[in-house]
């Protein structure tokens, strides 16, 4: 009996999905303003959240796809879970307000420079580019749980069934509906 529950408990705490190559190592901080240019982010203020960090621009069709879903799981969860945006040049504050408006986003969508973007998606010389949308779950911790670049085989992901699943794993309970206070 101790033996399947052991099991058992060793089951439930694997991912639902293969960790990416850029996860399983301490979510690297920072400190971004938000579009109001007003407001600075830093990832230590999550502490004891789950965060869902998307890496995005606003002209990209999958990042637009991928915002109204973590909009969704945003309003499913509550805040138990943070939803982040970071964005780079040719981004700009005129670019992302218009997004936010368009695209009805609640969530914060931050100001890089590039740096921030190099060191989550480990960009080197030999590997200099980036792909967006790359979405990235940090743990209640602060450590990257699982990480993913919109393709084929993250589509559960990027819709949010999976993605949901993900979350449920790291809370360790399934999420209740929270009611929305708009």
């Amino acid at each position: 009996m101790l033996r399947r529950f052991v099991l058992s408990l060793l089951v439930l705490s694997l991912p639902a999905f293969p960790a990416g190559e850029l996860s399983n190592r301490r979510a690297p901080g920072f400190a971004l303003p938000d579009h109001t240019v007003i407001k600075v982010h830093d990832l230590a203020d999550y502490k004891g959240r789950v965060v869902l960090l998307e890496i995005m621009q606003t002209s990209c069709p999958n990042c637009q796809l991928l915002s109204q879903t973590l909009e969704r799981v945003k309003g499913k969860y509550g805040d138990r879970v943070a939803v982040l945006s970071i964005v780079n040049p040719p981004d700009n504050t005129a670019s992302v307000s218009r997004y936010i408006l368009t695209q009805k986003i609640t969530s914060p969508v931050l100001f890089d420079c590039g740096q921030v973007a190099a060191s989550y998606l480990k960009v080197t010389p030999s590997k200099p580019s980036i792909h967006v949308p790359h979405l990235f779950l940090i743990d209640q911790y602060g450590n990257i749980r699982n990480d993913w670049e919109h393709s084929p085989e993250a589509k559960s992901i990027f819709e949010g069934d999976g993605l949901r699943a993900e979350i449920d794993r790291l809370l360790g309970t399934p999420a209740k509906a929270v009611k929305s206070t708009r």
